[in-house]
């Protein structure tokens, strides 16, 4: 089984370090992973891209065009990525910010008020956190196994009091 994931916001976002827990996930569970970052030269404030690549063979290349599973953390990336999707994939949607509903009838959505959540619950930064909590719920073959152990591996050692919060960030995106 290989799943094939699309991350897309804009810097600032989380982008980056979702794709990389859902990649560390994976190395933890002994998949093959790729892991493969795109962000613009303004950095925050600019678009910000994560390919990740979770199978059980090796990942022949790390380029992922046609996603398995799109998360669209604002307008543009939803305009860019809707109609790359493969046909019958899933999208999540940071429906605080993004108003529009997905076009394709071909696809499942889910619309998350991620932000909003965020916000709510004290965690502003963690509306990325809190659509993987979805994305591990909805999303076949990733699942909530190894959470911790996948977190210690990309909250550094200088910010350990962030690791309960991001875990807290997925819960809340999975009982959504």
């Amino acid at each position: 089984m290989t799943t094939q994931i699309l991350i897309a916001g804009f810097g600032g976002q989380g982008v980056l370090f979702a794709g990389k827990f859902i990649a560390y996930k994976g190395l933890i569970e002994n998949k093959e992973v790729s892991w493969l970052p795109s962000y613009g030269p303004e950095m925050r404030g600019g678009t910000a891209n994560c390919s990740i690549i979770i199978s059980d063979e090796p990942v022949g290349s790390p380029i992922v065009s046609n996603p398995d599973v799109l998360i669209a953390m604002n307008l543009p990336s939803l305009d860019k990525y809707e109609k790359e999707a493969k046909p019958g994939s899933l999208i999540f949607v940071d429906s605080t910010l993004i108003e529009r509903k997905v076009e394709r009838g071909d696809v499942k959505a889910f619309y998350i008020p991620a932000t909003k959540m965020a916000m709510d619950a004290g965690i502003p930064t963690l509306a990325n956190m809190i659509i993987v909590g979805k994305v591990l719920k909805e999303t076949e073959g990733l699942s909530k196994d190894n959470l911790e152990e996948a977190m210690k591996k990309v909250v550094s050692a200088k910010r350990i009091e962030l690791l309960d919060m991001n875990i807290k960030a997925i819960e809340a995106g999975y009982n959504y």
